[in-house]
């Protein structure tokens, strides 16, 4: 009979060390990711084929600071800003203009921002929390200038881009920014990540650096009276544990607030495939989102 490892302490929940680590690392669940990672980059350039290069604009000083911006052919449309993933340290907005079509043949501007990785800063995250909500900050005072509503402004995100994007739905606007508090209009939160305790306890600590002050400013949970727009919270059956769970604790504690959620589990999906949904209007996350913003398919 093989010889089976002792669990070790519990760090956190019912999870030793081993465990843990293993429930914030996504390969461990997604056999698949160089596949599907593969397509994105495939589809994206295939994206931009038929969409165009996209304009380019600085909403920050540092050479990074910069967004994509599709652009619709609608006058006066409402705007989505996706915040892409890749554990905060890896991706680009190039990589993910295969989400782009969606929202521009729906009649909206869609929008990746470019924002530092985890690997230049020391780790810091809330460099990149800054780097984020300064970038939605941007979109809503600059609407106009690329035929935007900043009155429709959506916000999206997906991995580490889904914490990102519960950040920024849990931003003072008012406080921080002299902006209207409802400035963000809607969410869409995928696989990510809301509460910085576990995280900070895993094998992630070695790369991103989470201060007593960054888990309570950066966890999203904990912040939802600054919460004041509908939000939509999903994660893949096939996912870690922890990803799984995070979510549905995160929709348990805005329902319990009776602030407008919906939870979404993907059947059959990964933390990778689960973002491939929102790529069509048929798919999960495509449909819920365009019902969201209150969008028809104007063309296919």
């Amino acid at each position: 009979m093989a010889a089976t490892c002792a669990k070790g302490p519990r760090i956190w929940l019912d999870m030793d060390q081993a465990e843990l680590d293993a429930a914030y690392e996504q390969s461990n669940y997604a056999p698949n990711q160089a596949q599907v990672l593969g397509r994105r980059a495939i589809n994206s350039a295939f994206a931009r084929t038929i969409l165009g290069v996209p304009l380019r604009r600085a909403y920050g000083t540092a050479d990074i600071e910069q967004l994509d911006i599709y652009r619709t052919g609608v006058g006066n449309a409402p705007i989505n800003v996706f915040l892409h993933g890749g554990t905060w340290r890896n991706g680009r907005a190039v990589d993910f203009a295969y989400l782009a079509e969606l929202f521009v043949n729906a009649g909206a501007h869609f929008i990746i921002p470019d924002f530092s990785s985890l690997n230049d800063i020391d780790g810091n995250l809330m460099v990149l929390a800054e780097q984020v909500r300064s970038a939605v900050a941007w979109v809503y005072r600059n609407a106009a200038s690329f035929g935007g509503d900043p009155d429709r402004i959506y916000v999206s995100g997906n991995s580490s881009g889904g914490h990102l994007a519960g950040c920024v739905v849990t931003t003072d606007w008012r406080g921080e920014f002299n902006l209207p508090k409802d400035l963000v209009k809607g969410g869409l939160l995928t696989s990510g990540m809301y509460d910085l305790k576990p995280v900070r306890l895993s094998s992630r600590s070695q790369y991103v650096k989470i201060t007593d002050e960054i888990e309570e400013q950066l966890s999203p949970q904990r912040h939802l009276d600054r919460l004041h727009c509908p939000i939509i919270v999903s994660y893949g059956s096939l996912e870690t544990p922890e990803f799984r769970r995070q979510a549905r604790d995160f929709a348990t504690a805005v329902h319990a607030l009776a602030k407008p959620i919906k939870l979404l589990a993907g059947e059959g999906y990964n933390h990778f495939e689960m973002l491939e949904t929102l790529a069509t209007p048929y798919g999960l996350l495509g449909r819920v989102v365009l019902a969201q913003m209150k969008l028809l398919q104007t063309r296919t």
